[in-house]
């Protein structure tokens, strides 16, 4: 006799993590920060290490309360998961019973189908327009008295497209009031766009958006794990409900406080990273690639078809990437060394600049 299964999941993939790199090679394929913690940072860590063998504080007053001073909002409205990928499970688990829908964009960040899925909710996928950017009446279209949330990826992963600020501020106030819009916002220090929406002006004008930030990708923390959502209350009351009790640790915590105090020394490290970033998308616009403009911490080819045989010559230069066959591939930005080996392994790109 085999032990029950949920039949549901068969169709939930696991998260695939962006393959690793071998000595030498540059891994571009999770969106990292390329530069090493701040000192300031490790200071925060090594001096909580003596105590955790105690559990960290839920209601992580510190981390709340800088956030809150930082945007003006009370921090009643803050709460904090595991990453932003945790806290959007948080948001599907607290707004969506099963039979509901939730709809997002595709393709965009990969994670939401499966949480969708093992929430128990309807995934309604709708397909980016043909310059790869969220096609809003679409998705107005697709709201029925189902739908319950609608994600917006902004600035979108893994295309990097932006919304822009009229166009979404215009969807937010045609979209029912009793659907919650989430505005995920991990790559917005990234965005040098002058269209930009402001997730969290539009949670302060309309009673049904929430706003989605993390510290894992500007703020260089992606292997502390913490994210959090400015909500409205009976939202954000119900986040503290079904948030995994302590999953976001003490020393998480303190380093996304410190990370907040040096926001001058990381604005340096985020100007490298969006020039890199144009760099390479510059570099291969040049040589006839597919590449679509970014606002995020990595640019992404076109490719369709071509994909695996592009991932492959990357492969071959030393260049570890985010590949979707059929679709596209995604390349981190990195340092200077990591933008020229992507460049030195794609010949186009070396006829184009001889």
């Amino acid at each position: 006799m085999t032990l029950h299964q949920r039949p549901s999941l068969q169709d939930v993939p696991a998260y695939k993590q962006g393959k690793p790199a071998a000595a030498g090679a540059s891994k571009l394929s999770s969106n990292e920060s390329p530069h090493a913690p701040l000192p300031s940072v490790l200071d925060s860590i090594q001096d909580g290490l003596a105590t955790i063998h105690r559990y960290p504080s839920i209601a992580a007053p510190e981390l709340t309360g800088a956030l809150s001073a930082q945007f003006g909002i009370p921090a009643e409205h803050i709460t904090l998961g595991a990453g932003s990928v945790e806290v959007a499970a948080q948001i599907i688990h607290a707004v969506a019973a099963e039979g509901d829908e939730v709809m997002y964009a595709w393709r965009s960040f990969e994670a939401y189908p499966s949480l969708v899925r093992i929430a128990g909710a309807t995934p309604v996928e709708v397909p980016l327009d043909a310059e790869c950017r969220h096609d809003l009446p679409a998705m107005l279209a697709a709201i029925t008295e189902k739908t319950r949330l609608i994600f917006i990826c902004n600035p979108n992963n893994p295309t990097g497209t932006v919304v822009q600020a009229q166009a979404l501020d215009d969807f937010i106030n045609a979209v029912p009031r009793n659907v919650l819009v989430v505005v995920d916002e991990a790559y917005v220090h990234f965005d040098r766009s002058d269209v930009r929406a402001d997730g969290i002006e539009l949670f302060r004008k309309y009673p049904h958006v929430a706003v989605l930030h993390t510290f894992s990708k500007a703020y260089g923390l992606a292997g502390l794990r913490v994210g959090y959502a400015i909500s409205p209350l009976e939202v954000a009351a119900n986040l503290r409900k079904v948030a995994v009790p302590f999953g976001v640790t003490d020393l998480a915590q303190r380093a996304a406080v410190a990370s907040l105090a040096a926001i001058d020394e990381l604005s340096v490290r985020i100007e490298e990273v969006v020039a890199q970033r144009e760099r390479m998308h510059d570099a291969l616009a040049a040589a006839g690639y597919p590449v679509v403009k970014s606002q995020a911490n990595f640019v992404w080819v076109d490719a369709g078809e071509s994909t695996v045989e592009l991932e492959a010559k990357l492969a071959a230069g030393g260049v570890v990437v985010r590949a979707f066959p059929g679709d596209g591939l995604r390349i981190s930005s990195g340092t200077a060394e990591d933008v020229d080996r992507v460049l030195a392994a794609l010949p186009a790109v070396q006829e184009a600049t001889a």
